[in-house]
């Protein structure tokens, strides 16, 4: 999954690590907040590389509350 931070949402090791633990400790969590034609493309484009590299990830977006 840090592979996939990094290249998808650009996160340095560490923070990737970090929300890896995050998510994987609670089951979900926030990746990044962007615009919503931004978050859509990044959302759709980690799915597709984590699939693409044999990890069940799923990228969903949401809006800000």
């Amino acid at each position: 999954m840090v592979v996939v931070l990094k290249a998808v949402f650009k996160m340095s090791e560490d923070q990737a690590h970090r929300v890896m633990m995050t998510a994987h400790q609670r089951e979900a969590c926030v990746v990044a907040v962007y615009t919503k034609d931004i978050a859509e493309t990044r959302a759709s484009e980690g799915t597709e590389f984590g699939h693409a590299h044999g990890f069940p990830l799923h990228f969903t977006t949401e809006p800000e509350e």
